[in-house]
């Protein structure tokens, strides 16, 4: 029983290690805890967590592959750390405002310059849990193409949000831009990560043997969305008294939708 139980366990670590999230987990965990006073303590976060990572993903997944992603998050966030321990307090400061502008930049472009090159950084973590025979298949290919590509635009969304907060507000802090609008943005290619494949499976299987499950509807898609409304909505009436108004409307309207999202999901 208790070997069972090890074997379930491992495999479940496995799973969760093979997961293109787990690659960009430090660049989320530093873009959303860095901003003024928080440098170095991001940086460290950050940086232990993609150690951690990559020495777990070599002892639990023996046969995986040295992957892209692993390899950027270890050298990033070393070279900040050894940049944010030399910094001037100018420099110091620079960072503090904007690492986290840069560190959705560099995931950017590292999303759409893999698939430039023909490799979308999804790829290599999607080949280790399917059978070989489908690597290189247009439909296996084609949806990490698209997965890639909608990582890609949510760090863009999550930059740009975070350079209008320190830009144009001068508010690194401010619960909009800082928050809200990135997290929405990562939630948002999480679930279409775990939602796309099942679409693009449930079509081949109905093309290829004339029936099979009907894909997953696009409800299911955004009920995670709407499910953050309340929670956005509670911030929002902390945070920002000035807005009190609209923390209610938020909270409302995600009860609302997602009860209306799950009888259509």
């Amino acid at each position: 029983m208790r070997t069972e139980a090890n074997g379930t366990g491992t495999r479940t670590v496995s799973g969760f290690l093979e997961n293109p999230v787990v690659g960009m987990a430090p660049w989320i965990v530093f873009s959303l805890l860095v901003g003024p006073g928080r440098f170095e303590i991001a940086v460290g976060i950050a940086l232990a967590t993609a150690v951690t990572l990559t020495v777990l993903s070599r002892v639990v997944n023996r046969g995986s592959t040295w992957k892209l992603l692993e390899l950027a998050d270890v050298v990033f966030f070393a070279a900040l750390a050894v940049v944010g321990a030399t910094a001037s307090a100018g420099t110091l400061r620079w960072l503090e405002t904007y690492a986290g502008e840069v560190a959705n930049v560099t995931l950017a472009v590292i999303a759409f310059g893999s698939m430039a090159v023909g490799m979308p950084f999804t790829l290599q973590y999607a080949r280790e849990q399917v059978d070989p025979a489908l690597w290189h298949t247009p439909a296996f290919i084609r949806t990490n193409y698209v997965i890639t590509a909608v990582w890609g635009l949510a760090f863009v969304v999550a930059a740009l949000a975070g350079a209008y907060g320190d830009l144009v507000l001068h508010n690194p802090n401010n619960i909009w831009t800082g928050w809200i609008i990135q997290i929405l943005a990562i939630v948002a290619a999480l679930r279409f990560t775990g939602w796309y494949p099942e679409v693009v499976r449930a079509r081949a299987t109905r093309e290829a043997a004339g029936q099979g499950p009907e894909p997953p509807r696009p409800a299911g898609l955004l009920l995670p969305l709407a499910g953050l409304l309340v929670p956005i909505g509670i911030a929002v009436l902390v945070f920002d008294d000035n807005v009190w108004w609209l923390g209610v409307a938020l909270m409302v309207a995600g009860g609302l939708l997602t009860k209306a999202l799950q009888s259509r999901a």
